[in-house]
């Protein structure tokens, strides 16, 4: 009886990679006492590109509550949001604050 061999094989397997989604971050304004509507809704319509009605329904909503989620971003651009709200409070003279928070 004689054997019988396959011929050299060889054998490719693919890993199945799986690509995760990145962390999302809720970034928020706090209300205070000292910083304009007019300002909040300037920052909220050139930061967060909100349209004139959804800045002004969102400013009102951080002035009744204490605070407002402004958007859902991944860390870096959550990140350079907070920091660029920050940067223009400073410069106008206002005490605003913002925040990120995980989702």
């Amino acid at each position: 009886m004689v054997s019988q061999r396959a011929p050299d094989t060889q054998v490719v397997v693919k890993e199945k990679t799986e690509t995760k989604k990145p962390k999302l971050y809720r970034v928020l304004l706090l209300n205070d006492d000292y910083t304009t509507m007019e300002f909040v809704v300037f920052v909220l319509e050139t930061v967060f590109h909100k349209s004139i009605e959804e800045a002004t329904a969102l400013m009102w909503r951080i002035h009744q509550t204490g605070s407002g989620v402004c958007g859902v971003f991944a860390y870096e651009i959550a990140e350079m949001k907070v920091a660029t709200v920050e940067a223009m409070a400073r410069h106008h003279e206002f005490p605003l604050k913002c925040l990120m928070e995980e989702e």
